[in-house]
């Protein structure tokens, strides 16, 4: 039950940026800590990045609603902790200025996903 309550916890966490990214990504750019400091404005860009986190999102809530729906969560986990390693490989190489916001807002919902996605022991799976 708690991987479900996290899985759900992250898909609204994914969500909202997706649909912020998508509805005012100019705003979202401008607000994201660090966002603006990796060059000027893109709306393709940012558009897709929210694309790839609304469908994140699905997958994590799809798993939160029934737990055999793990691997719709799976793929999701996979994009965000592949977006989390990017995030570290950042911090480590010294090129973040928002430490703790990257730490506690990107990497470690990254690195729960692919554990929350995954069926529970005892947990009705497909």
């Amino acid at each position: 039950m708690v991987k479900r309550w996290i899985s759900g916890l992250l898909a609204a966490m994914a969500t909202g940026n997706g649909l912020f990214m998508l509805i005012a990504g100019k705003q979202w750019y401008l607000t994201a800590p660090g966002a603006s400091d990796t060059g000027p404005y893109n709306f393709h860009f940012v558009a897709d990045i929210g694309v790839a986190f609304l469908v994140a999102g699905a997958g994590l809530a799809a798993r939160a609603w029934r737990p055999h729906y793990w691997p719709a969560a799976l793929t999701g986990a996979a994009f965000l902790f592949g977006h989390g390693l990017i995030h570290v490989a950042g911090l480590l190489g010294g090129h973040a200025h928002y430490v703790v916001m990257e730490w506690t807002g990107i990497v470690l919902p990254a690195a729960l996903s692919p554990w929350a996605a995954l069926p529970a022991k005892g947990e009705n799976h497909a």
